[in-house]
């Protein structure tokens, strides 16, 4: 059983790892697929980037506060809540974004907020597939008695 114990410089650097990574996909592909520089594409997703970091740890300040506040406990359906909110939240925020810096309407940039969803589904479970393991296998090799050790 890998351990679920993290330091918050492990988050962070999970977080910042997380999008990099998205940002050096989504650019470039945005930028093919739109027809924009990518360096236009670029500073849209640094922003987007930023303003979802920012509200996930607002969110969830605000969701934890309300737990706290109401006492439910965190069942489905208050996972369910909570992604939903939290997506209201994200959209509200970035399509008026996209649609001032792409020049575009509101229509279209929540079209193209969907088609970011859709990226990001499988994305997030990659990554984080791809993140557990690599991490488990450092923390074994952590913890695997040195050789230089033995006697």
């Amino acid at each position: 059983m890998m351990s679920l114990q993290k330091s918050v410089k492990e988050r962070f650097f999970h977080a910042l790892g997380f999008e990099v990574l998205a940002i050096a996909i989504c650019a470039p592909l945005g930028a093919w697929l739109l027809g924009y520089s990518l360096a236009h594409m670029g500073l849209l997703t640094l922003m987007v980037s930023l303003i979802a970091m920012t509200w996930n740890m607002a969110f969830n300040a605000l969701f934890d506060s309300a737990q706290r506040r109401m006492g439910f406990t965190r069942t489905m359906w208050a996972r369910v809540v909570h992604s939903v909110l939290f997506e209201i939240g994200l959209i509200l925020a970035v399509v008026p974004l996209a649609a001032w810096w792409l020049d575009i309407g509101l229509w279209e940039a929540f079209v193209l907020d969907i088609g970011i969803v859709l990226f990001f589904l499988p994305y997030t479970f990659a990554f984080n597939w791809g993140y557990d393991h690599v991490r488990a296998i450092v923390i074994a090799r952590r913890n695997r008695p040195s050789a230089a050790c033995e006697v």
